[in-house]
């Protein structure tokens, strides 16, 4: 039977994202992988069902383009909560909650004109989506605002324990999944794949592995923006953002005294530069004896609408 998907990216990080609240779609590990194959299917960097919750506008369930059943995504958050909008189940400037992998997360879709900070930056399209389809339409379709300025604010679940490798430079934690950040120079020329393929296996993150993000602070104006590149596990190669690993590179860079903007009441904001966007981190940070807590913490950035495919399955 034909299934429509709609495909959507944050910040270039893209998914293709079902519509499965009636609980009829079982995909298979082949036809995920086939679906996100850049060569020979559609390209993504993950598939996400929109499903029922009992108590939450709607369950997000995640799968990398290996086929395997994935842990939080930040940028695919913020991409299903815009799908959920899409679809009429939630409204711009109210609370939102929905239940992911790694627990329930709160979200708020922002108007065109807020901005977490001045900073924030987003570049313009280079194209209007483009519709792909086979066969006849469904019935039901989301409706959206092509190339809207759509701002998604995600609440990320707390941090607790950052395990350092000070003679690497570099920094361990789980933000819904395992990042390391390794601090890096020179990042536009750095070997991200090579170094990226041996850091995902080391031992020491055995069995599970790692996803691994380099990062480059670098001063502009009276900030400091970390400058990022990304290898992703189950996707075996750089993306052009990783949700959980910005809000990951945020916290390790504050840990570490190399970034983040103070406010009055104690909140902490970073600002981190992907390939196509600019992504704000928000959070607030507490010690328990020698332990560094994060709580509130938050990940804002762009959410868009790219277009549709319908495929037999």
């Amino acid at each position: 039977m034909p299934q429509k998907f709609y495909k959507y990216h944050g910040a270039g990080n893209d998914f293709f994202l079902a519509d499965n609240r009636a609980g009829k779609l079982s995909l298979s590990q082949e036809q995920i992988r086939r679906l996100c194959d850049r060569h020979i299917g559609f390209g993504a960097d993950g598939v996400m069902l929109l499903e029922d919750s009992p108590d939450a506008a709607f369950r997000m369930v995640f799968y990398n383009p290996d086929g395997s059943g994935g842990m939080m995504c930040g940028n695919g958050g913020r991409c299903i909560v815009a799908f959920a909008a899409d679809l009429g189940l939630v409204k711009s400037g109210e609370p939102i909650t929905f239940d992911a992998p790694d627990g329930r997360h709160q979200a708020e879709i922002l108007s065109v004109t807020e901005r977490l900070s001045p900073s924030f930056k987003r570049l313009p399209p280079v194209a209007e989506p483009v519709e792909v389809t086979a066969g006849k339409p469904l019935s039901q379709s989301p409706q959206h605002d092509l190339w809207s300025e759509r701002t998604v604010r995600l609440k990320m679940r707390d941090v607790s324990g950052i395990r350092t490798f000070p003679d690497e430079h570099a920094c361990f934690l789980d933000t819904g999944t395992r990042h390391l950040v390794k601090f890096v120079n020179c990042l536009k020329d750095y070997p991200v794949l090579s170094e990226g393929r041996t850091l995902r296996g080391d031992p020491r993150f055995a069995p599970a592995g790692t996803n691994v993000n380099f990062v480059e602070p670098v001063p502009e104006g009276d900030d400091v923006v970390l400058h990022i590149r990304t290898f992703e596990k189950g996707v075996e190669d750089e993306t052009l953002a990783c949700g959980t690993g910005i809000v990951a590179s945020a916290i390790a860079a504050y840990s570490q005294g190399i970034a983040g903007r103070v406010d009055a009441h104690g909140s902490v904001t970073c600002l981190v530069k992907a390939a196509i966007a600019t992504l704000a981190v928000d959070f607030v940070p507490h010690c328990e004896g020698e332990t560094l807590q994060i709580r509130d913490i938050w990940l804002t950035g762009p959410s868009d609408f790219v277009g549709t495919v319908e495929i037999m399955l």
